[in-house]
């Protein structure tokens, strides 16, 4: 394919940094012509060090400009709907890091302008893409476990975050169990129905005077008559500890831990292996390559993106239902209510 997808990054923090890396070097079609920061040095400095061409203070000029095709929305949360909206008003194809939104009435407007405007729109959980995860759900979805019957998510960071960052966050349900609740909709295709949630601090106290947990249990009902188990902590001190099984009627299929390599040391004193990769920029590298891809091609190809809006707001009516039961200290809440 010779044309290219010309690209604008808005925001360059962190995940700003991570997709226009990948978009420069290793994302095929992809034409990366300007990156938008509130502080203007990281957008200089970002664009100067990839030579993008183009860097601005104010994300409006990427906009504006109609030679722009797409762009990445990685800002802070309460700008994603905002820029989703007056991107899809431009006939921008849109890739939104999630949450979409933490206001339910604000993502469903999204997703109204979105379908008017006729524009892709991809939400970035980038898990569905690991290589293995996304082999889980193939296997699921061919039928090679027969009917889902238990799902289980185990997701827990190596250590917990500022609490500068806990208290914007949203909590723990929607900014990391977020990822979880999009995970199990995955491997079970099928819409969670019922939550129930219990939660405690037991990494750092401090979270709890900022009105959250670090560490929780949720049990899930599904549409389609299967039960699902997530287990949180902000804290494994092992490392980045992401691991899923799908149990069936006919057999059950896992994914365990990516570590730097899989040999196993075996000696008088012991058997010794890898501990899983620290970080998620370490574990999840190549997932955000083949999201970015997938993005170019369903907008070049005209094909519709794997997670589409819909996609974005599914999760968050979970993580919402999640924290009411964990509030009311476990009592199952029905998705949606």
């Amino acid at each position: 394919m010779d044309k290219k997808l010309r690209i604008g990054v808005i925001g360059a923090g962190r995940i700003g940094k991570l997709h226009s890396n990948n978009l420069v070097n290793r994302v095929p079609n992809a034409e990366l012509v300007a990156i938008s920061d509130v502080y203007e040095p990281a957008a200089k400095e970002l664009a100067e060090k990839l030579n993008v061409p183009n860097y601005y203070a104010d994300y409006k000029k990427i906009i504006d400009d109609k030679s722009i095709d797409a762009v990445f929305i990685c800002s802070s949360t309460d700008t994603h709907s905002p820029i989703s909206i007056e991107a899809a008003m431009a006939g921008k194809h849109i890739f939104c890091e999630k949450p979409i939104d933490h206001d339910l009435d604000k993502i469903k407007k999204v997703l109204e302008v979105v379908k008017e405007a006729g524009v892709k729109y991809q939400v970035g959980f980038n898990r569905r893409f690991d290589r293995n995860f996304s082999h889980v759900r193939d296997v699921v979805k061919s039928g090679g476990i027969g009917d889902v019957q238990i799902v289980k998510v185990t997701s827990r960071d190596p250590e917990a975050p500022p609490l500068s960052y806990v208290k914007v966050s949203g909590g723990i349900f929607v900014d990391m169990t977020i990822h979880d609740f999009d995970m199990v909709r995955y491997l079970s295709g099928s819409e969670v129905t019922q939550v129930s949630a219990v939660g405690a601090c037991l990494v750092n106290p401090e979270i709890a005077e900022a009105g959250d947990v670090d560490t929780c249990i949720i049990t899930l009902k599904f549409a389609n008559g299967a039960l699902g188990v997530i287990d949180n902590s902000r804290q494994a001190v092992y490392g980045y500890d992401q691991r899923i099984e799908v149990f069936g009627s006919k057999g059950c299929i896992t994914a365990d831990n990516e570590v730097a390599n899989n040999t196993v040391h075996y000696t008088a004193e012991g058997v010794y292996k890898e501990k899983p990769l620290w970080f998620f920029l370490e574990r999840y590298n190549e997932a955000f390559i083949q999201e970015e891809c997938d993005f170019v091609e369903s907008c070049l190809c005209d094909k519709p993106t794997k997670v589409g809006a819909f996609d974005g707001l599914q999760p968050v009516l979970i993580a919402i239902a999640a924290k009411k039961s964990c509030e009311l200290g476990g009592v199952p809440v029905n998705v949606g209510e």
